[in-house]
């Protein structure tokens, strides 16, 4: 991997880990992509008491055998231990070794015993040691069940956790450092903070030229990615992709998506569920509402390249080839600044903290009824309402009128009795004078440009 960003935090997390004085046991997951096998890479590549093991789909003699010589290329002494899993990793353990099992979940495909075996050993032995044990898997459901679920073996045993997340539109400039705020944006709202994705921009080429070789053109590295994904995690993946092209197409009611899914609304919590926790669709609420009661949720997909496939590629392969270099322009230009405004709503949204100087108790989108506010602060001194305008004119007065009457209508039970609402507005193309001036002369009206929400905006 020629570019490895900003993920600082967790390398001294890691090193810290190996470098302890006391036994200590990491586990690493995330979403596939993310670059979690890399990270770790790094992290040991300097060190000659690590044992790094990828594992694979293989019989359970097979993996056990590809472990056990690739940790005796590093401790020789290994290589006369009988082929076992708790003899191997004691006699690690003896060596005080940093031993990392990358796609552990396919170990347990294999041998569901394996998570019993290694809390057994580390109970024994292996927690009076100095060694490190790091377990890495992208099968989310699989790390949550087997190894950090209350009824897993292993569970109370981990003294690190690592959910590694997609990198913010911040440390995703990087992979386009020439790129204006705008494309800049644009280019996160289409490939995300994925490393993986972020990875096949040619920084020398525009944005489009990119998106085109990449994700249009059926010879490009992402043109199948989001379908050989789910295929990987997915028994029967139709009805998921009939799901997800109804959240990329805008629909995010569990009505609204049935709808347009041709899915039984009664089994469409099912599916969802899944693919919430596969991490690829999020549920959100009004922000004043309570996670737990609410029964307004709403449904987006996670992740940008995700959703980006699914409006443009998935069910349009056909017209894709017949546009061939002509598609980006004639099928994504159009609809460019719809696709790309909600998820500039969530980089506002990620962004606010950081831009106004208030202790918030919870950010994010209200809803009741016709009144929607982009993005509603919740804080001590009062609501902060934002309105967000990814569009080529400049932002008049007549939004700032709209966003005041919109906030009239929020119910905060939780609010200051006397806190007067601030009002914020995100735009990418400016202001007219109006608004400007309204802004110079009012407390209560903040305005902020594209660089204010690339540079603020943290990843969640």
């Amino acid at each position: 991997m020629g570019n490895f960003v900003d993920r600082t935090a967790e390398l001294n997390q890691l090193t810290d880990c190996y470098d302890a004085e006391r036994a200590e046991f990491v586990v690493l997951y995330g979403r596939r992509r993310l670059g979690k096998s890399e990270l770790v890479r790094q992290s040991i590549a300097d060190r000659d008491d690590a044992v790094y093991y990828q594992a694979v789909e293989s019989t359970a003699q097979n993996q056990l055998e590809q472990f056990a010589e690739t940790a005796a290329t590093q401790f020789p002494s290994i290589a006369n231990i009988r082929r076992d899993w708790e003899a191997l990793l004691e006699a690690l353990g003896d060596q005080d070794a940093v031993i990392v099992i990358d796609e552990f979940p396919f170990l347990i495909e294999e041998d569901d015993s394996l998570p019993s075996r290694l809390q057994r050993v580390w109970d024994l032995t292996l927690q009076d040691t100095e060694m490190t044990v790091v377990l890495i898997g992208s099968s989310i459901s699989v790390m949550e069940e087997k190894v950090l679920s209350g009824s897993a073996p292993l569970y109370g045993r981990r003294t690190a956790t690592i959910d590694l997340k997609p990198l913010s539109v911040a440390d995703a400039r990087q992979f386009f450092p020439s790129y204006d705020p705008e494309t800049a944006i644009t280019a996160w709202s289409i490939y995300g903070g994925t490393p993986y994705y972020l990875q096949t921009i040619d920084p020398e080429q525009p944005l489009e030229a990119n998106v085109q070789e990449s994700i249009l053109s059926e010879r490009g590295l992402l043109y199948s990615e989001p379908e050989f994904l789910l295929r990987t995690e997915l028994r029967q993946p139709n009805t998921y992709f009939s799901i997800l092209r109804a959240l990329a197409h805008g629909r995010r009611t569990p009505n609204e998506i049935a709808g347009m899914a041709g899915v039984e609304s009664g089994s469409l919590s099912t599916y969802l569920q899944k693919l919430r926790r596969l991490r690829l669709v999020e549920r959100h609420i009004p922000v004043t509402e309570s996670p737990t009661a609410s029964k307004r949720g709403r449904y987006r997909i996670a992740a940008p390249l995700f959703r980006f496939w699914f409006r443009f590629v998935y069910g349009q392969q056909d017209q894709l080839l017949m546009q061939e270099a002509d598609a980006y322009q004639t099928l994504v230009e159009p609809e460019l600044s719809d696709y790309v405004s909600p998820l500039f709503e969530r980089l506002c949204q990620r962004a606010l903290p950081r831009l106004i100087d208030r202790q918030f108790q919870d950010v994010g989108q209200w809803w009741f009824k016709e009144h929607e506010v982009d993005v509603l602060g919740l804080s001590d001194e009062g609501l902060v309402a934002s309105e967000c305008k990814f569009t080529a004119k400049p932002v008049s007065e007549g939004v700032l009128t709209d966003l005041e009457r919109t906030t009239s209508n929020v119910r905060w039970s939780a609010g200051p009795a006397d806190g007067e609402p601030l009002y914020v507005v995100f735009s990418r193309s400016g202001y007219t004078d109006d608004l400007k001036q309204a802004a110079d002369t009012r407390e209560d009206v903040r305005l902020f440009d594209l660089p204010d929400v690339i540079g603020n905006a943290a990843e969640q």
